[in-house]
């Protein structure tokens, strides 16, 4: 079980099968991705934070969603208005963080070996082009890092604070670097001896 992803509840979210929500957040993000202007895009996003509220999840958890967005969101933002379409921006902003909320609500609300499971269980009629055990794996490997990424970082600025290096951009971004390749190497390894 990753510890910080899945929330537990009794919410008809939660009692979904994990496939049903993977479906739905595939044809979500596509009508999202094909659904044109800034009052749709503000559509799907009302839809998406009433099923945070269906699901029973505190504002603060949705907060907590929001929050390691807002940089990328900015990024994007600026990106986008260089490239010479700023008037589309609002709707690129809001469709973008209605996608990540509810593929944050899918997984807040399902187990990560259940939505790997399913994943896998999906994937079989694809298998002679694919392999869905190591899709499921790469899958689940993914989602158990995310809280493991997010230790490290917090790690590494509480180092650089103490060290009086805080908010230098090269002290963070060096020793992070370094400690998930070194990680990633380990995960390597355990999986080639498993074979």
């Amino acid at each position: 079980m990753i510890a910080g992803l899945y929330i537990a509840g009794d919410s008809v979210l939660h009692r979904a099968r994990p496939g049903h929500k993977l479906a739905a957040l595939a044809l979500g993000a596509t009508l999202a991705m094909l659904l044109p202007g800034l009052a749709a895009a503000c559509g799907v996003l009302v839809c998406v934070l009433l099923l945070y509220a269906l699901a029973g999840l505190p504002l603060r958890v949705l907060g907590l969603q929001l929050r390691p967005l807002l940089p990328v969101l900015i990024l994007i933002g600026v990106t986008q208005a260089l490239m010479g379409d700023a008037a589309a921006v609002p709707a690129v902003l809001v469709r973008l963080t209605a996608l990540i909320l509810g593929a944050g609500l899918v997984t807040l609300t399902t187990r990560s070996l259940d939505m790997v499971a399913a994943l896998e269980r999906g994937l079989q009629p694809l298998r002679f082009m694919l392999r869905p055990d190591r899709v499921a794996l790469a899958v689940s490997l993914a989602i158990r890092f995310i809280p493991v990424l997010a230790a490290i970082l917090a790690e590494v600025r509480e180092a650089q604070k103490a060290r009086g290096r805080e908010g230098h951009f090269l002290a963070l971004a060096v020793p992070i670097t370094i400690r998930v390749l070194k990680m990633t190497d380990e995960v390597a390894e355990a999986i080639d001896a498993r074979g």
